[in-house]
């Protein structure tokens, strides 16, 4: 693994090659096992090690390239400068790019597990074997991956910044369908811990689901009243932050606008107001100790906790450099490290308390439909179930949805805790299950 030292002469080189003004330097270390399982077997075991270092360089006139190199020869790092400042030479000026960021003030994160960096594929089999073993046992056949990681991550240019965080991160996700094809379940747990992933407990979790799922009952696209469990809530979550940014709210493009806000400034959003119930709370927390967080983020700017909506409120947008400095602003980390708290409640807890409804175990596929309003689009995956007088009875087909994840939080009635869930679409984010109403499936999907 790198160390500090190892990051410092990286950066130190590449920065003593540049000739341009601007010099910024991300350098990434990664050490993974993973095993690959497919038809109730193991299909791929590998164990790498990787290393890039990412060089832009920025003319004076803000004429920016970009090179990422992954040998540490001196040959080949001068190359790397090069080929970036060629690339700024032949760019056109970015009007909006902002000065380099002098030394900050990084926090320091806890989110490093030494049993977890240390582990090996004999550690992770056992539970490779326990979902497999599972399925077979049950006449069905399971695929998954399971992974974890070590990794030293560093940043530094030419005024001065320098960051250096080590993280570990592991994961274990699967899915069983039965021998003919018309059922599935899916279970995903993810932690900085390995310790944490428990494949037995996962098993039975997606078992359950694509042995309940037989012989799906076809119902009625419309509007119901909603359980999501934390893998969709992640989503919609991790999208909802996509649109907390303050330029879009303040020049009229974004749900956080008031009507008519187009060119009017601050006052034109909503920013202050209650437009959630009072049990949301939105945030972003680096410190958290179930995330593979850093101390800065895409913007180099330090992350911290803060909250986008608190107890219903909306709290803060997303000021990015340019458009802070435009606004005469405050620059905010990234909407990333997603929290949304929860409830004492359980999972059986939400389900008693609903007439009728349907359970959704994930979504997937999901694209934005109208930017305005954040409405989206997806579909339900593996395991849809109809909730009769507090009880979950039958399986029903997937839908297509057409909703926005702002107004699935205004609907949202009650939550349970949250729990780390790592998702294609949104990555890691700490979600809870929650009821919403009126929740709009547009048609049908006849896929499992």
């Amino acid at each position: 693994m790198f160390s500090q030292q190892d990051v410092k002469n990286i950066i130190g080189q590449v920065v003593g090659y540049s000739a341009l003004p601007g010099c910024e330097v991300n350098v990434q270390w990664t050490e993974d096992d993973f095993i690959r399982f497919a038809n109730n077997g193991i299909t791929t075991s590998g164990y790498r090690v990787t290393q890039q270092v990412s060089i832009t360089s920025t003319t004076a006139d803000k004429r920016s390239g970009n090179a990422a190199v992954s040998e540490l020869t001196s040959e080949a790092l001068k190359k790397g400068v090069k080929q970036a400042e060629d690339l700024a030479a032949i760019s056109r000026p970015n009007p909006e790019d902002m000065p380099p960021l002098p030394a900050q003030n990084y926090p320091s994160l806890s989110n490093f597990d030494a049993y977890t960096a240390s582990s090996r594929g004999d550690v992770m089999v056992p539970h490779v074997k326990a979902v497999v073993g599972a399925a077979m046992k049950s006449n069905l056949v399971a695929a998954g991956f399971i992974q974890r990681s070590a990794n030293a991550v560093g940043v530094g240019n030419k005024a001065g910044l320098f960051g250096y965080h080590t993280y570990t991160d592991s994961s274990l996700s699967h899915t069983v369908r039965n021998m003919e094809g018309t059922s599935s379940g899916w279970a995903t747990q993810s932690s900085v811990s390995l310790q944490d992933l428990n494949g037995e407990e996962q098993a039975k979790v997606s078992i359950e689901k694509c042995l309940r799922g037989v012989n799906r009952k076809k119902l009625d696209p419309g509007k119901y009243t909603v359980i999501f469990e934390p893998a969709a809530v992640a989503d919609l979550m991790g999208w909802l932050g996509f649109a907390f940014g303050a330029r879009d709210a303040e020049q009229g493009q974004s749900f956080l606008s008031k009507p008519g806000a187009q060119g009017k400034g601050v006052g034109a959003t909503f920013l202050g107001e209650k437009l959630f119930p009072e049990i949301i709370t939105l945030r972003s927390d680096p410190f958290h100790p179930k995330l593979a967080s850093t101390p800065w983020g895409p913007s180099l700017l330090p992350n911290e906790k803060i909250s986008w909506i608190e107890k219903g409120v909306v709290k803060n947008l997303n000021y990015d450099r340019f458009w802070a400095q435009k606004a005469g602003k405050k620059p905010t980390p990234d909407t990333v490290n997603l929290v949304l708290d929860g409830q004492d409640n359980s999972l059986s807890d939400l389900i008693a308390s609903v007439d009728r409804g349907l359970i959704v175990t994930r979504l997937w596929y999901i694209r934005v439909v109208q930017p305005k309003t954040w409405q989206l689009t997806g579909l339900t995956r593996d395991g849809v179930f109809l909730i009769e007088n507090g009880k979950i009875t039958d399986p029903v087909t997937n839908f297509r949805w057409n909703e926005s994840p702002a107004e699935v939080l205004q609907r949202t009635i009650k939550l349970t805790q949250p729990v780390r869930v790592t998702n294609g679409e949104t990555g890691s984010n700490m979600a809870p299950a929650l009821i919403t109403t009126d929740f709009n499936f547009a048609s049908v999907s006849d896929a499992v």
